[in-house]
């Protein structure tokens, strides 16, 4: 189950591959259709093609962008220690006694 749980959270080559051919094969359909005349008689087919590669681009557009646990962690780390950074106290050259006599 932990395999198919990561296949849906990330997008791994092969998919992007048949999606890159999914997009191919609807352009070619749309180009035969529209050479014999008949772009417009096939509206539902190509609505049906279109919401189907519609649903796979989306897919694709979230889970590229997906991080899995082992990047999530790796980004976390290195976020800590960039605000560890910045969370340090810096040196102050203040002194009580300076308030006292301002002139000085």
């Amino acid at each position: 189950m932990a395999e198919q749980d990561n296949h849906e959270e990330t997008y791994d080559d092969e998919r992007a591959r048949r999606l890159e051919s999914l997009l191919r094969e609807l352009a070619e359909r749309i180009v035969a259709l529209d050479q014999r005349g008949k772009l417009l008689d096939k509206a539902g087919e190509l609505l049906q093609r279109i919401g189907d590669i519609r649903s796979e681009l989306f897919h694709y557009e979230v889970r590229i962008t997906y991080d899995t646990p082992e990047v999530a962690e790796s980004r976390r780390i290195v976020r800590d220690a960039q605000q560890s950074d910045q969370d340090q106290w810096h040196k102050n050259e203040w002194s009580p006694e300076r308030d006292e006599n301002p002139e000085s």
